[in-house]
Formats: C-alpha cells, structure tokens, sequence
C-alpha cells in the first residue's frame, strides 16, 4: 500500500507545484502569456486525454507491469522538463509527464480493488489513497513556494525523479502480479475516445475569461475545440455500442450508483477547482501573501482531509457510503458558502481559516465512499476502465470549474470594478482615466466580489452532488458498498446460536434464534415458513444448510432414532 500511496502522492503534487512556479518559467525561459498557459494546459490534455486508454491497458496488459511503467515515465519526463533550455522542450516534456500520470492514477487504484477484498481491508487502503491524493494537491502550492523561492524552479521537475524511481524498482519486491486478461485495445475507439477527452479538456481551458472579464466562449479555437469534442465522444459512444471488446464495457454504466459516484465526483472537482484557484489568487493579489504564506495557508484543509479520509474509512463499515456521502457534499456546501462571503478587509483567521476547515473536511468524508462506490461489484477484468472513469470525471470537473467558474469571477470582478470606478469618478466630477489603471481599493473589491460569486456558484453544484446522492445512492445498509453484505454480518450471530445449543447437546428451539436472525431476509424467511419438523423436533434441513454441517445432522437424526 506505501508504493502505491507513494505514487498517487507524486501524481497529486505535480498538479500543483508546477502552478506556484510559472511566473519564475516565464522569466528564465522568456515564454509569452500563451505559452505560459500550455506549461499547464499540455499536462492537462494529455492527462486527460489518454486515461481510458491507461486504464484498460493495465486489465490488458497487466496492473503492476503497466505501473512500474507509467511510473518510469513519469519520472524520465520530469527529468526532461527539468532539463528544458526552450520553450518547445518544456511543453513536449510536460505532455510526456500528463501521459505518465494517465498511465499511473488509474493503475494505482484498480491495484487496490484487486489486491484488497472488500470489506475493512479495502475501506482502510481507500482512506490512506484519499488522504495522500488530497494532501498531495495541497502540500504541491507550499513545496512549490519552497523550491521556487529557495532553490530553483527545475527543482519543482526534479522533485518527482527519485520518488518515481523508487517507488518503480519497489512495485515488484511488494506488490503481485494480477492475471492479465484476453482482448484488445480497439484502436479506432481508443483514439476516438482520447481524442474527446483531450480536445473536451482543452476547450474548456482555453473558455476561460481573462482577468479583465474578456469572455472566450466564442473565440475559434474554443469552438472548433468543443465541436470536435462532440464529434469525436459521439464517435466513441456508437464504435463502442458495435464494438465486441469495448475500451468502456456498457455493463459498468447500467450500474445506477457507479454512474452516481461518477456525477458526484464531476461535481466535487467542479467545485473544489474554486478553491484552489481562486482563494490563492485573492490572497496573494489581495492580502499581498506571498506563495510560501500561501502554500502554509492550507495547511490546515489538509489537516482536516487527512482526518475526515481516516474517520470515513472507519465509518463507512458501519454507516454505509450514503450518510457519509451526505454528510460530506453537505459541509462542502456549507464551506463553500461561508467563502462566498470573504472580504478585502476580512483576515485569515476570521475568514479563509473556519471555510477551509469545514470544505476539507467534506471533501475527505467524500472521497472514500466515491471510490468504493465506483469500484464496487465490478469484475477484476474492468477495475482498470472504472477506475480512469473515476479519474476522467475528476479531471474533466476541475477543467469545467475552471472555464465555468472563472468566466464568472472574472466577469463580474470586471463589472463591479467598472461600475466603481465609473461611479468614483462621477463623484469627483471627472471621467475615468482611459490607461486602465485601477486604485488599489476598487481592485481589490471587484477581486473579492468576483469571487464571492465564484464560490456561491461552486456551492450551487455541491447542491447538485447533495441531490444526486440523496435520489440515486441506496440507503439500505447491506446493499451499500464498503459495509459488507448482509449474510457475512448476520453469520457471526449464526455461529455463535449453533455453538451454544451444539455444547448443550441439544436442538435450540424456534424463539431462542438471535431477534436480528429471525428477521431475515425474504429468502430467509421463506426457508422457515416451508420447514418441516419430525419427532423430537429435530428440524428436516439439508445436508447443505447454510448453519448445519451434514456430520451434526446425522447426529441428530440418529440420537432421534430416525437413521
């Protein structure tokens, strides 16, 4: 479980560690504003774009093998970037990396659904991958102001060499090699399939409004971006439907819940993108934090992911994943609402420090519930394919937040701070200056306004998630995923009514069985309304009865003189 915590803790930092350090990019390698935005968008793409396919070549071709290799590649990719004296090399290394973590994320968590059973084992192993995932995301914004600030920012690269390395040439010695199964890539919907993806991912990137509220919905490259989208994920859908090896088999998508989890987790980066992105930006634009204070300023969310991840974990045996999942898109709900409501004069304590608190600790009473949702019931062969999905939707959600989101802070950031001004200068008698200067007072509250709106919509989606888990999630108990089915939970009592009337010698009447016994299932019960007794009152049961050995009742048979 370390090497594969390990990995998915390297994948999680290098999403944002390499954000911290952009502008030090762009003055050592005098990249322009657009190229500094492919420093991320190339690792985006790719790593959306070829995650289905990572996912179903570790069914084919074998988990661990496919692990060990994405993780090597991984590596070598960061060396490269590291390495970079352009701005070509830079971006041709940062899609090789974004390739590398499509590979590994899904690999790292079918490798948990194969070697842990369900049950305990697997809720444990959930929670420990839920923790490091959100702690690596958090710890990447303060590694990065370290490394930036204190070293270089080839280090921020360099970072993931030894970790990758390591963690490769140990994946054998620790972990086993699973079965490979029989079948085929289908080319032509793989491609289709990551083309999708990828040109989904990179339109809605490049949608994003500009800080000055420019919009970009209607810009070339974002059109013929989503239309190609949908061309080629419709495409996808009917060579899949044809297909008689689908890269996506349609069996994971009639299950109602997996489909549910999902859409809950499309939701939760949605709206957990505004998080990161926005309260970083107001705090070191507004509060004038610089990226090391930053990066310690979530330290704290991380605290309480690390806590709720564990608790879920130990919870969802008892409990089930529905009150957890209710639980959690609640207090994101209600955390993302008290951010709403952040100010230019507010502080840190009073008012980033309680919101963050209260949406990482639903974001980590979410994230193991989801993934034992997605990953439950389903077969050895397709744990690759659910677990890409699982991570295509968390990919897809953070570039939906992004384009959606920031198309709405920036916007009305841009509005109010026209209308201040405007109004400023009306009051002074003069019209507004044309060089597009702002005071430092109306830019600050036209920040603090645009993002309020920002969260406020971001709490709106976490409605959406604390929706579809109240209609589609079951609530029964025995059915829930991570909480064992109900014939393992009622065996113990079983044991426990045979082993006292066994040690008396004698047959246990009808009340004396355990009250949760005699309530039963339906199947349960129709046994005992068909049961027949004989003399004695030794029951007629079959050899194969689930609670009677076949020596104990010919035993009893005997002892009553039946033969």
């Amino acid at each position: 479980m370390l090497a594969i915590a390990t990995a998915q803790f390297m994948v999680a930092l290098d999403t944002t560690i390499v954000n911290v350090a952009l502008p030090h990019i762009q003055q050592a390698l005098g990249l322009s504003g657009s190229g500094l935005e492919w420093v991320v968008n190339a690792y985006a793409v790719t790593f959306g774009g070829v995650l289905l396919i990572g996912g179903r070549a570790g069914d084919l071709l074998g988990r661990r093998r496919v692990f060990a290799g994405g993780l090597l590649l991984f590596s070598a990719a960061s060396l490269a970037g590291g390495l970079a004296s352009s701005q070509a090399w830079l971006l041709a290394a940062r899609a090789v990396q974004g390739t590398g973590a499509a590979i590994t994320a899904p690999a790292a968590l079918a490798l948990i659904a194969t070697t842990f059973p369900e049950g305990r084992p697997r809720n444990r192993a959930m929670g420990v991958y839920s923790a490091t995932s959100a702690a690596g995301g958090t710890i990447g914004l303060l590694a990065g102001g370290l490394l930036s600030t204190y070293a270089s920012w080839r280090w921020v690269l360099y970072v993931n060499v030894p970790i990758g390395v390591a963690v490769a040439l140990a994946v054998p010695l620790v972990l086993a090699e699973a079965p490979r199964q029989r079948g085929r890539f289908g080319l032509p919907g793989a491609i289709a399939g990551a083309g999708g993806v990828a040109a989904l991912v990179y339109g809605l990137s490049a949608a994003a409004a500009s800080p000055d509220g420019t919009s970009h919905w209607s810009d070339r490259k974002v059109i013929a971006s989503l239309t190609a989208a949908a061309v080629l994920l419709g495409a996808f859908a009917l060579i899949q439907a044809r297909s008689q090896q689908p890269l996506v088999p349609a069996r994971l998508l009639r299950d109602g819940d997996r489909c549910a989890a999902y859409l809950i987790m499309v939701c939760a980066a949605t709206a957990m993108s505004a998080v990161f992105f926005f309260l970083t930006v107001f705090q070191e634009e507004v509060w004038g934090y610089s990226p090391l204070r930053t990066g310690g300023s979530y330290l704290p969310m991380t605290a309480a992911v690390l806590t709720a991840s564990g608790a879920s974990a130990r919870l969802v045996t008892r409990v089930a994943t529905r009150p957890l999942l209710l639980v959690g898109a609640a207090a994101a709900t209600g955390g993302l609402y008290w951010l709403s409501r952040l100010s230019e004069h507010g502080s840190y304590a009073g008012a980033v420090l309680g919101p963050t608190l209260v949406v990482g600790w639903g974001l980590g009473l979410l994230s193991v519930p989801l993934s034992l949702t997605a990953l439950s019931r389903v077969r050895d062969s397709d744990s690759g394919v659910a677990s890409s999905l699982l991570s295509a939707g968390q990919q897809v959600g953070g570039s939906i937040g992004l384009a959606v989101l920031g198309t709405l802070a920036w916007t009305a950031a841009a509005g109010r701070a026209g209308t201040r001004v405007t109004g400023t200068a009306t009051r002074a008698g003069r019209r507004a200056g044309p060089d597009g200067q702002l005071p430092a007072a109306i830019y600050q509250h036209a920040l603090a306004t645009g993002f309020g709106r920002a969260f406020l919509a971001a709490a709106a989606i976490m409605v959406v998630a604390l929706a579809i888990a109240v209609i589609r999630i079951p609530a029964a108990r025995g059915t829930s995923p991570g909480a064992g089915s109900r014939h393992r939970r009622r065996g113990r009592g079983w044991t426990r009514w045979r082993r006292k009337w066994s040690r008396a010698g004698a047959v246990p009447p009808r009340h004396s069985r355990p009250s949760a016994t005699r309530r039963g299932s339906s199947r349960e019960r129709s046994r005992a309304r068909h049961r027949k007794t004989v003399k004695g009152r030794i029951p007629r049961l079959s050899c194969n009865h689930e609670w009677w050995d076949g020596g104990r009742l010919r035993q009893l048979r005997r002892a009553a003189g039946l033969g």
